[in-house]
C-alpha cells in the first residue's frame, strides 16, 4: 500500500521540478525581452508619437488613411527605438555613474554592448526599409537624418562639448513632424516648418528643468549641460526665450494652415500659461520670488503643453467653422 503513495508523491515531485524551470525560463526571457525594451526608451517614443498624428491630420486636411497612419507610426516607433538603443550604447560609461540612469539594462548587465549595438543596427535599418517599401521615399530620408542627428550630432558630438547640447541635438526630436507630415504629402510646407519650430523651441524649457532636477548627476557624469555650467538665473531666463519663439511658432501656424480660431485661442492660453511657469521659475531664480514652480513641475507642465497644443491641431481641422 505504501509503494503506491511513494510513486504518486514522486511522480509529482517530478512533474513540479520540471515545470519550475519552465517557468524560471519563461520569466527569463520576459525579463531579456523588457531588457530590450527599456533600451528604446519608450516613454520618449509615446512622446514623439503624440506629435506625428495630428500632424498628419493637418497634412491630409482631414483623417489621413488608416493603414499609412499606423504604418507610420510603427516605423517611427522602430527608429526612434533605435536612436534610443544607440544613445544607451555610446553612454553606457557616464550611464554608470548617474543615479537617474544606472538601472539601464547595460549598465545592470542584462544586455552585453555588442548585443545592444545589433539590436540598435537592426531596428535602424528594418526602420529605413520599411519607411521606403511601406510609407515613401522622402519619408525614409527623414527618417535616417533624424537617427543620424540624434546619433550622431547629439550623442556622439555635442552631448559632452556644449552646454547648447539639447538646443541643436533637440532637432532630431522635431523630426517626426517632417516625417509625418512627408508621409501624406511626400513633401515639406510651411506649415510643418512652424509645427518643427515649436518643437524645436519647446525642447530646452522642456528639458532643461529635469537637468536641473538631476543637475549632479550630470556633473559627476561630466555632460555639460546648462544648469551645470550656468546660473539657475541663466538657465530660466534661456527657458523664458524659447517659450516665447514656441509660442510665436505655434501662433504662425494659424495663417500657415488657415486655423480657426478656437485652436488660436488654444495656442495662445496654453502658451501663455507655460510662459507664466518659467517667468515665475525667472522670478525665483532672481530672488525676486520666495514661491515659484520647482523644476519638475516646469518640466511636468511643458509635456501637458505640447499634448494640448496637438489635440488642439488635430482637431481644429475637423471644426465645420
Amino acid at each position: 500500500m505504501s509503494t503506491p503513495s511513494r510513486t504518486t508523491s514522486d511522480s509529482s515531485t517530478t512533474r513540479a521540478a520540471v515545470h519550475r524551470p519552465d517557468g524560471a525560463r519563461g520569466a527569463a526571457w520576459r525579463d531579456r525581452v523588457g531588457a530590450y525594451v527599456a533600451l528604446t526608451k519608450p516613454r520618449i517614443i509615446e512622446l514623439l508619437l503624440v506629435t506625428t498624428v495630428p500632424t498628419m491630420i493637418l497634412a491630409q486636411g482631414g483623417l489621413p488613411d488608416l493603414w499609412l497612419v499606423v504604418k507610420t507610426l510603427v516605423g517611427g516607433a522602430l527608429a526612434a527605438g533605435s536612436a534610443n538603443a544607440f544613445n544607451c550604447y555610446l553612454d553606457r560609461d557616464i550611464d554608470e555613474v548617474m543615479n537617474r540612469t544606472k538601472r539601464r539594462p547595460l549598465v545592470t548587465g542584462e544586455i552585453v554592448p555588442r548585443s545592444a549595438l545589433i539590436f540598435a543596427t537592426a531596428l535602424g535599418v528594418v526602420s529605413l526599409v520599411w519607411f521606403a517599401w511601406l510609407v515613401n521615399v522622402p519619408a525614409a530620408w527623414l527618417t535616417f537624418a533624424a537617427i543620424a542627428i540624434y546619433v550622431v550630432g547629439y550623442t556622439m558630438i555635442l552631448k559632452r562639448r556644449t552646454s547648447q547640447n539639447i538646443v541643436w541635438g533637440g532637432i532630431a526630436g522635431c523630426m517626426p513632424v517632417f516625417i509625418g507630415w512627408a508621409a501624406v504629402t511626400e513633401s515639406l510646407s510651411w506649415a510643418a516648418l512652424a509645427l518643427f519650430g515649436v518643437i524645436f523651441f519647446w525642447t530646452p524649457p522642456h528639458y532643461w528643468p529635469l537637468s536641473v532636477k538631476f543637475k549632479k548627476d550630470y556633473e559627476n557624469a561630466g555632460v555639460p549641460m546648462l544648469p551645470v555650467v550656468a546660473s539657475d538665473r541663466r538657465v530660466a531666463a534661456e527657458m523664458v526665450g524659447h517659450t516665447v519663439a514656441m509660442i510665436a511658432c505655434s501662433l504662425a501656424l494659424v495663417p500657415l494652415a488657415g486655423m480657426t480660431w478656437v485652436y488660436t485661442v488654444v495656442a495662445a492660453a496654453s502658451g501663455g500659461w507655460f510662459l507664466w511657469l518659467t517667468v515665475a521659475m525667472l522670478r525665483k531664480a532672481q530672488g525676486r520670488s520666495r514661491g515659484g514652480p520647482g523644476a519638475m513641475k516646469v518640466f511636468h507642465a511643458s509635456i501637458t503643453y505640447l499634448t494640448v497644443l496637438f489635440v488642439a491641431v488635430a482637431v481644429d481641422v475637423f471644426l465645420p467653422f
